[in-house]
């Protein structure tokens, strides 16, 4: 029975979205739970820039040869592969050579990490740098693991099998809660690398029987001048080099940072979690489910099928996220009491973050739709336009954080308004909230881009649709937002609102009414997006 739940198929691009937005949003909770450890255990100080800080190359490696890499490329050559019936074999080359070439770049990253950051947080002291490079070298082991499930969650994906991949991510999170409870305090910050490394070993060992049942069998096959595998090579360049652009604005923002006051790193990355909470139950759940359905009708020749799930899900993502956006920016500051409000992390660091995730909240929409628009370009097979919208972005992020942070560092029209705006009076240094203004400005240049360039490529897939179901659902949001804010202040008057207890009962009251309102003016404006949620679990279900 248990063997039949987790190699069961999904049977629509929803139903496959709502299980991985599931998964999704246990992952994320437990990435919730993560980050209170860390805030209450640790606090935003030295130790604990030090540890995000070590993130930074690793994360690299994951961002631009797997996620921006094997993921992207693979699953459309797979498809090709399979309609041949050699899918087996490519998986084989592929795996094997994946390992190896992992294995030598962070073997040569490891002798060379001193200098790396020195570069990367060039602001630290001599003994914050040592123990940065020590940490980094141990997280190496992380990214050979995940580089390897992730080719096995590229046959999974295509065999539409979400459930099991979806659990991958819950033990990620959970092999690092176990490094912070139980190593952290016999090994100090190496103990949070050995709960990474231990994660990224449980993301892999959990997807092998469920591969295996797909038909896979493994071969030591090892040759670089493949077809499969060039081809793959050849579309990954592109990619790489836009994924590699997109983590250079991260280690631009942590270089800058470094120069700040004590333990801006860790208020822009905890911000810079708890905005992608959102992203990751949403904007990810659809374009992993869309994906493989792309790569099938593009290789198939399907034109119209492509265009009409394209639409459709854009549409969907629209429909769950702006709730999403403008409730967290207006319940920012409980977010961030209820999620990092604890132990070491003090009340300037707790208002300094939920000012920088209101500003997160701006670009919510726009990081959502960001991934299934390049998934769109990968199944297409174009992996040129993303790096070249990338390209830009490093730019244009470049030169929007040195600029913010140099207008935040005086009194000016602009530093006072946003200090009204995200109430900061009485804090004297803010200087970090101009990382997040500037990364997400990028991020809404970066998906208006996309879009535009999409419309180009693929010609009239009715995209006036979207346009259309953007307006009903804004509408729905805006006619929602004053009771939000009115049951916030009703709910205040009730509760002690000083206790977790207090600020949970408003928060999630709030919440509830929020979505309820949006859910009951949707239905009201006849939104076919609920009609699609209620048509794929019959579909789902149905014998």
């Amino acid at each position: 029975m248990l063997r039949k739940i987790s190699n069961s198929e999904s049977k629509s691009v929803t139903f496959s979205a709502i299980i991985l937005a599931v998964g999704g949003l246990i992952s994320r909770i437990l990435g919730l739970l993560r980050d209170r450890l860390l805030a209450g255990r640790i606090g935003a100080g030295q130790e604990l820039d030090i540890y995000f800080t070590a993130f930074r190359i690793p994360d690299f490696v994951y961002g631009i040869l797997i996620a921006g890499g094997i993921v992207s490329v693979f699953l459309p050559v797979f498809a090709e592969y399979f309609k041949k019936e050699r899918a087996n074999e490519l998986t084989n080359y592929v795996l094997n050579a994946f390992l190896v070439i992992l294995i030598i770049i962070c073997a040569v990253l490891a002798i060379f990490t001193g200098p790396l950051i020195s570069l990367i947080a060039p602001g630290f002291s001599a003994s914050a740098k040592a123990a940065t490079v020590l940490l980094t070298r141990i997280m190496f082991l992380s990214p050979i693991f995940l580089g390897l499930s992730s080719i096995f969650s590229g046959i999974l994906h295509y065999f539409n099998r979400f459930l099991i991949y979806s659990l991958a991510p819950i033990l990620y999170n959970l092999g690092i809660i176990f490094g912070i409870l139980f190593l952290y305090p016999l090994f100090g910050t190496l103990g949070l690398g050995y709960g990474v490394i231990l994660g990224a070993l449980l993301h892999l060992l959990i997807q092998i029987p469920a591969v295996k049942s797909t038909g896979y069998f493994y071969k030591p096959l090892l040759n670089f001048s493949f077809p499969g595998l060039s081809k793959m090579f050849r579309l990954m360049i592109p990619r790489t080099l836009g994924m590699a652009a997109n983590h250079i604005n991260l280690i631009i923002i942590t270089a800058i940072a470094s120069f700040l006051a004590v333990g801006s790193i860790s208020v822009f990355n905890f911000a810079n979690n708890l905005h992608y909470f959102p992203i990751g139950i949403v904007g990810f759940s659809f374009a992993i489910s869309s994906f493989p359905i792309f790569s099938k009708f593009f290789v198939n020749g399907q034109k119209k099928e492509f265009f009409d799930n394209f639409s459709s899900s854009i549409r969907q993502i629209i429909f769950y996220i702006l709730p999403c956006a403008f409730l967290m920016f207006i319940l920012r500051a409980q977010i961030v009491r209820l999620v990092l409000g604890t132990g070491q992390f003090d009340w300037s660091a707790t208002r300094l973050t939920a000012a920088s995730l209101g500003i997160f909240s701006l670009a919510i929409i726009a990081g959502s739709l960001i991934p299934l628009l390049t998934k769109a370009f990968f199944a297409m097979q174009d992996t040129k336009t993303p790096l070249l919208i990338s390209l830009i972005s490093v730019i244009f992020n470049t030169v929007f954080s040195f600029y913010f942070v140099h207008l935040l560092g005086f009194s000016n029209i602009f530093s006072r308004f946003l200090i009204n705006l995200l109430k900061l009076e009485s804090l004297r240094d803010i200087q970090v909230i101009a990382l997040p203004l500037s990364f997400s400005l990028i991020t809404a240049l970066q998906a208006i881009l996309l879009f535009c360039f999409i419309i180009k490529k693929i010609g009239n897939f009715k995209y006036q649709e979207i346009y259309y179901s953007f307006f009903k659902n804004f509408l729905a949001i805006v006619l929602t937002i004053p009771y939000i804010y009115l049951s916030l202040y009703i709910l205040a008057s009730m509760v002690n609102m000083q206790s977790f207890l207090g600020i949970l009962i408003q928060a999630s009251l709030a919440l509830f009414i929020g979505l309820v309102l949006y859910i009951a003016f949707a239905y009201i404006f006849n939104s076919k997006e609920l009609s699609l949620l209620k048509s794929s679990f019959i579909k789902q279900f149905k014998k």
